[in-house]
This record gives structure tokens, C-alpha cells and sequence, in this order.
């Protein structure tokens, strides 16, 4: 390895882009509050865990206001975004009133948002939360899925990328 140790004041930023070397595919969860309300967020960390029972797993951050939904929830959808998603990516990483609109989607269990065009679609029985560190990591058994042959959009050195043949 070329480079040293950090030292403590850098530890944060230098951890968080030696994790940037990892390319990971771009997620949008959604869900549908009790009330109806549409929420969504963008993820990267999700993978997969078992083939049987099928589950996956992704995190969220403890300080978002949105986590108590989430935890709360019976069902949510993970969209595994296309290659031509940039812009929804963007736009639920957003603080955008309604990141929802003008986006086509199907409904799932509970009503969760499967966004169109992405390139799969899990919905997902929230299952199993755990605390880790500054983050939730929900274990979600998967119930239903869908995938098109479109190539996904990909987050690695904190840009997106694409694949190349």
C-alpha cells in the first residue's frame, strides 16, 4: 500500500475515500407512510445476502428524519437504478418537496414505488434491523422482484460512472 496511516483529524474523510475505491450500483428505496405520503431516498449500500430465504441488506443513517418510517414500515422497495437514472439519483438525494413527481411508477405490497426504467426491483418485508454504529442495516426478506437487461448506474470515487464493454 503507498499510502500511510492517517492521522486522527484526517481519519474521516481519508476512510470515507478509501471506501469510494468500492463501486457500488445506485439504489432508490421507497416506501408509502400509513397516511399515503411517498417517500424515497437514494442508496448505495445494498447487497445481496441469501438466496434462501431470499434477503438483501442496505443501511441507512441514524439522523434521518425519514428513518422512523422506515423502521416502521411493513414494506419498501429497492429500485436498482439504470444506467440513464443520473438524474433520479439525484433527485431523491435532494431535499426536493415532491421527488415523486412527474416519475412514472408501479405499486408493490403496501404500496410501495417501483420506479420505471430501472434496471431491477426488489419489494421488500422489513424483517430485521440492527444498529450499526451511525447507521441502521435493515435485513429485508425479498417477496417480489423484476429486472430488465438495461445496464446499472454506477457510484465509485464519489462520481457516477458507467460501464463500459
Amino acid at each position: 500500500m503507498s499510502q500511510n496511516a492517517p492521522v486522527a483529524e484526517d481519519f474521516s474523510r481519508s476512510f470515507r475515500n478509501a471506501l469510494g475505491r468500492f463501486a457500488t450500483g445506485i439504489t432508490v428505496v421507497t416506501m408509502r407512510t400509513p397516511t399515503g405520503e411517498l417517500i424515497g431516498l437514494t442508496v448505495n449500500s445494498f447487497n445481496s445476502v441469501s438466496l434462501d430465504p431470499p434477503l438483501v441488506v442496505w443501511s441507512l443513517s441514524s439522523n434521518l428524519p425519514s428513518l422512523k418510517l422506515f423502521e416502521d414500515c411493513e414494506y419498501y422497495a429497492i429500485n436498482v437504478l439504470a444506467a440513464d437514472q443520473e438524474a433520479v439519483s439525484q433527485r431523491f438525494a435532494s431535499r426536493m418537496a415532491d421527488r415523486f413527481a412527474g416519475l412514472g411508477f408501479d405499486h408493490g405490497l403496501g404500496g410501495a414505488p417501483l420506479l420505471h426504467g430501472c434496471c431491477a426491483r426488489f419489494v421488500c418485508r422489513n424483517t430485521t434491523r440492527h444498529a450499526g454504529g451511525d447507521h441502521v442495516i435493515f435485513v429485508s426478506e425479498v417477496v417480489s422482484f423484476d429486472r430488465s437487461d438495461a445496464d446499472p448506474l454506477v457510484y465509485f470515487g464519489g462520481a457516477y460512472r458507467h460501464l463500459t464493454p
